[in-house]
């Protein structure tokens, strides 16, 4: 012993942070009081200097919320496990905090920051001052009442806040259960709202469930924001291009059941026969007629009825040399010069042939001359003065006296002669400028019906449903009218395209009467994408 170093009756000392006297060793109190006001170790390091000071330590859990950083940890391979080896502690370890978890993990909740907030009193270590301002802003609207984080909404009703597949089966419970409804996006939100639930995408989420519903994809009909980008036919030259179609079956008269319609596309000039049959050999002999009367055109469009896709008509147009054209089926829009001619006649009809119905081939003259007389705002002028190069003059004129038939009407032969052929002149430039006429109004009409159609893009394997108007549901009424899926296996030019069906068989469909199929079960939901920090008292 050294005996300067040497204590005698000495009752009790301090060694090693240890008080020794006659009652024993004894911890130093004054020490305990000094290490209890150390902060909280939360490093690899500070954990080590703690444990210099020679006490032993428990981590005691926060009652309340899970504590995920512990069930992390706990769930990390150990490659140490059963090597005894002493290891050099790494100073730079991904899990210097605690409370650092991965939110990216499907389990883990939307508000698993709030709940530790306010179960555990502790927020999230590194935010700036405007990411700390944003968050006690939104967690004074939430409250912890073991075991569940709830809501203060807007509307000042406290709702439970879930996540993952709890939110799932509510959302499909408010959707498509018994007492859902299949109602939209905003109403399925509200239903869930007046059950006492709520997270942060529940908006999104709704939407999304609602888009991949099966039976709400093969209900409703298709509307004018359904079609397609329109593409006009713009020609060049008078009786070039006609269109043509049969109108009935009406009551018959005189033995007459249809009329067949064929406009012109430029002058808007129509010619129409009342005919008791719809087959090919009228057809036939209703174009020689007009091939006669005004040339051979360049083209006919017709749709794809029987009567216009055969053997004879085929050789007629062969014969002649024009190319016949035919429209996408169940899509009159097509030949939709052709439909609008069908839609004129039959209201002038309407509303000549009285009680009498039975009259209606007597007064189809009439109403082509009323027609024909009628200006046109595409062309700017009557189709009568566009073929004729005057003005028609109608009967009411010489029975009330006008102006020409006051003193033009008995002009001699060499000034009526004259007159005519200034008329015959100006005819060139009259055309002309219909042309240009109908080329601006057909931009403009474009314009206007494109502004509010929706930007449908379709593209080859897409899964579709096709809108069947020809469905014959008077007998059940909650039959649907999409039909499918189907599958996009060719597009063509002009907004058609080529279905095929599992059972083999295919057709072309224009894109107005296709929607996109999402499938029947929804996404997973989203899982916010939560920047963590560490933790911090």
């Amino acid at each position: 012993l050294n005996w300067e170093k040497s204590h005698f009756m000495v009752k009790e000392g301090i060694v090693l942070g240890h008080k020794i006297s006659k009652k024993g060793i004894e911890f130093d109190k004054a020490k305990i009081e000094v290490i209890s006001k150390l902060p909280h170790p939360r490093t690899v390091k500070g954990i080590r200097s703690f444990l210099g000071h020679g006490f032993d330590f428990k981590v005691i859990d926060t009652r309340g919320a899970e504590n995920y950083a512990a069930d992390h940890l706990s769930c990390l391979e150990n490659p140490y496990e059963n090597v005894f080896d002493p290891k050099e502690i790494n100073e730079t370890s991904p899990l210097e905090s605690l409370n650092k978890v991965a939110h990216k993990d499907p389990i883990t909740p939307w508000f698993v920051d709030l709940a530790n907030y306010h179960a555990g009193n502790f927020i999230i270590k590194g935010m700036t001052s405007q990411q700390k301002q944003k968050f006690f802003k939104n967690a004074r609207h939430y409250f912890w009442d073991d075991p569940y984080l709830f809501r203060t909404c807007v509307d000042q009703i406290i709702r439970r806040c879930v996540a993952g597949k709890e939110a799932i089966d509510i959302l499909n419970a408010c959707h498509s259960g018994p007492t859902g409804g299949h109602y939209r996006a905003n109403y399925t939100t509200k239903k869930v709202f007046d059950s006492g639930f709520y997270w942060s995408s529940i908006y999104k989420d709704a939407f999304e469930l609602v888009k991949h519903c099966d039976s709400c994809q093969r209900q409703g009909k298709v509307s004018q924001k359904d079609e397609m980008p329109q593409n006009f036919i713009q020609i060049c030259e008078i009786f070039d291009v006609w269109g043509i179609d049969f109108m009935g079956l009406f009551p018959s008269s005189k033995g007459n059941k249809y009329i067949l319609v064929a406009i012109n596309y430029l002058s808007k000039w129509v010619e129409a026969k009342a005919l008791p049959t719809n087959d090919a050999r009228v057809v036939v002999k209703f174009l020689k007629s007009l091939f006669s009367q005004f040339g051979t055109p360049k083209a006919i469009i017709s749709d794809r009825g029987t009567h216009f896709c055969n053997d004879l008509f085929s050789r007629v147009m062969e014969k002649y040399g024009v190319t016949h054209r035919l429209s996408t089926a169940y899509h009159p829009q097509t030949s939709g010069q052709v439909e609008v001619t069908n839609r004129g006649l039959k209201r002038i009809l309407e509303r000549t042939v009285g009680e009498n119905r039975a009259s209606w081939s007597d007064k189809l003259e009439d109403a082509l001359w009323a027609f024909q007389t009628a200006f046109k705002t595409s062309v700017d002028c009557t189709p009568y003065r566009l073929v004729y190069g005057k003005v028609c003059h109608l009967p009411l004129e010489l029975e009330h006296k006008a102006y020409w038939a006051l003193k033009h009407v008995n002009f001699d032969l060499k000034t009526a002669g004259n007159h005519r052929k200034l008329q015959l002149n100006e005819l060139s430039e009259l055309r002309d400028q219909a042309y240009e006429n109908s080329l601006i109004y057909k931009e403009q009409t474009k314009k206007l019906h494109d502004d509010k159609i929706k930007n449908r893009i379709f593209n080859v394997g897409d899964q579709v449903l096709l809108f069947n108007s020809r469905l014959k549901i008077f007998s059940g009424k909650l039959k649907s009218r999409w039909s499918g899926p189907f599958t996009i296996s060719e597009i063509y030019p002009y907004g058609t395209a080529k279905l095929i069906h599992p059972d083999g068989c295919n057709f072309k469909v224009n894109f107005h009467r296709l929607k996109h199929y999402h499938g029947r079960d929804p996404p997973p939901l989203e899982i916010p994408d939560v920047h963590t920090f560490p933790k911090d008292n």
